[in-house]
């Protein structure tokens, strides 16, 4: 890959993955306890031993920021590999539904659902990826110049061997950004300006996260603590899991 194209992508990534941080910071902005405490299992956290309000709600909240900032980062990965896709030459993005990338390599059509991580769905999502590209391939094969065309899941980091299953190409990690670049080493280059400016978003970040620590901490004294400062616990559960009432 030429210097110029790799300055692309990785000005891409810099101008971009602000928007990741910001995802982060408003994802607790205005968070609410009861937000917090929904589908939560009060009975793990009593057995694990959490008996203040303090790490009570940072557990909480750590959960929470955790799956929120997978499926917040795994949007930005997705969108980088259309970008590269599109700047190296024969792929754009794909307007069939399921598919994010359509990308011709060495005269074969690759229809690609892009994915962030191996873990990335249960089997009733499987069963949709499957349905969607058997129906971009029928649509495309009513053209006669339809020409070699390979459904493939394309998963942005992991290390697994690239495998056909039948039904689709699954090819991960390194093997992924060097089908959609050609440059066997892309996959390393993109995580340097990853780094760019990421102390001052680390910085705003943790200033927001201790506000609403704090803010929430006060709520759930008041509401689950008794007059000695201790967790109720028949109270927090009752609160999370009491219905008969409804």
């Amino acid at each position: 890959m030429d210097s110029v194209l790799r300055q692309k992508i990785e000005t891409f990534v810099c101008e971009n993955i602000g928007s990741f941080h910001e995802a982060r910071i408003r994802n607790i902005q205005d968070l609410k306890l009861k937000t917090l405490l929904e589908n939560k299992n009060p009975y793990l956290f009593r057995a694990k031993n959490l008996n203040t309000a303090a790490d009570f709600v940072t557990a909480l909240l750590d959960a929470r920021l955790s799956s929120s900032e997978e499926g917040s980062f795994g949007k930005f990965l997705e969108d980088l590999a259309v970008f590269v896709a599109t700047e190296c030459g024969g792929g754009q993005k794909s307007p069939a539904t399921g598919i994010d990338i359509d990308l011709i390599r060495q005269n074969v059509r690759y229809l690609i659902s892009v994915k962030s991580g191996k873990n990335w769905g249960n089997s009733s999502q499987y069963k949709a990826l499957r349905q969607h590209f058997m129906d971009a391939v029928k649509v495309l094969k009513q053209s006669k110049h339809s020409g070699d065309i390979q459904p493939t899941l394309g998963i942005c980091y992991g290390r697994s061997k690239t495998k056909n299953n039948g039904s689709y190409l699954r090819i991960a990690g390194q093997n992924f950004w060097h089908l959609l670049s050609g440059d066997p080493d892309l996959y390393t280059s993109i995580i340097e300006p990853l780094g760019f400016d990421a102390q001052k978003h680390d910085d705003l970040f943790k200033e927001q996260k201790s506000s609403s620590l704090n803010r929430m901490t006060g709520e759930f004294i008041t509401q689950f603590c008794d007059a000695s400062g201790a967790i109720d616990w028949t109270r927090l559960v009752s609160s999370v899991s009491g219905n008969l009432s409804q």
